[in-house]
């Protein structure tokens, strides 16, 4: 799949960016804008209608304000990262949850971006630089990060980069301890295409046993933390701390998803946008009682 050049121009109109050469510093600002701009969610799955992650559909979807997961949003991004100049590498990995072990078993697609000097050392060799790209980790990743092993400040967050305890030749990428999960391990072979992906995205879209089914979850970054919709539990943490409160008011609830994780479910019909709401009030409700 490729952007074709309005696809490209739309794409960087809902990230407020405009062209520019493929520097690191450019980058960096997508990076950020994407993270911000481009929530993470399982919504589509929850409602029962998946994005798929090998088509144009998936291009539609994110361009023109959709949201997704790791698939969709990593996916999504390196087309417009290629379409821009970046040389861009897919890459196995796994997401470590609290209580499990550390694991690289395609649940998860990573990216990772090499930006080539433009002049030669002075040794006369061609010099360049690795960076670990993720938008689609949730509360992670503000901007790139180097591929250097080693403790990664982002504002109040503390990540760390080392060898990867799974595949020694691959690389671990430790949360901040206040994150959502533990970390993430990554295969340092890149894959040339979406095939490894693609049953791990429909049984996490599909399977009884997914956990994505009954879970509504939202998450987005900005500059001083993350935000995150779980059912009906709106967190926000910055580094003041955690505060959360509950919303069960329909309207304040899609003005949430609306102006906090711009996701204002356009594909949804009206009909849709209830049984959506409906549903995840009622999980929401559920969950209380048996607390």
């Amino acid at each position: 799949m490729r952007l074709t050049l309005k696809q490209t121009e739309d794409y960087l109109r809902r990230l407020s960016l405009e062209r520019q050469p493929p520097t690191q510093e450019f980058l960096f600002a997508l990076h950020r804008a994407h993270v911000e701009r481009v929530a993470w969610h399982t919504i589509d799955i929850f409602a029962g209608k998946p994005v798929p992650i090998d088509s144009e559909e998936l291009i539609h979807h994110i361009v023109y304000d959709g949201g997704g997961y790791c698939f969709h949003l990593n996916g999504a991004f390196s087309l417009l990262l290629r379409a821009l100049g970046y040389e861009v590498s897919w890459h196995r990995a796994g997401v470590q949850s609290r209580g499990q072990d550390p694991r690289i078993d395609s649940y998860h697609l990573s990216l990772s971006v090499c930006i080539r000097a433009r002049e030669q050392s002075e040794y006369g060799h061609e010099e360049m630089q690795i960076w670990l790209v993720d938008v689609g980790l949730g509360d992670m990743l503000y901007e790139p990060i180097p591929l250097r092993f080693g403790v990664h400040k982002q504002g109040f967050h503390t990540y760390k980069l080392a060898q990867s305890s799974v595949n020694p030749s691959g690389w671990r990428l430790e949360h901040d301890p206040q994150g959502a999960f533990i970390g993430v391990d990554i295969d340092s072979i890149p894959v040339r295409n979406m095939d490894e992906f693609i049953p791990k995205h429909a049984h996490l879209s599909m399977s009884p046993e997914s956990t994505w089914i009954n879970m509504l979850l939202v998450r987005n970054r900005h500059e001083s933390g993350s935000n995150e919709l779980r059912g009906c539990v709106y967190s926000r943490r910055d580094e003041h701390g955690l505060v959360k409160n509950e919303i069960t008011n329909r309207s304040e609830w899609f003005d949430l998803l609306s102006e906090v994780f711009k996701e204002p479910l356009n594909h949804f019909s009206q009909l849709e946008k209830d049984e959506l709401w409906a549903k995840a009030l009622k999980a929401h409700e559920e969950g209380k009682r048996t607390q």
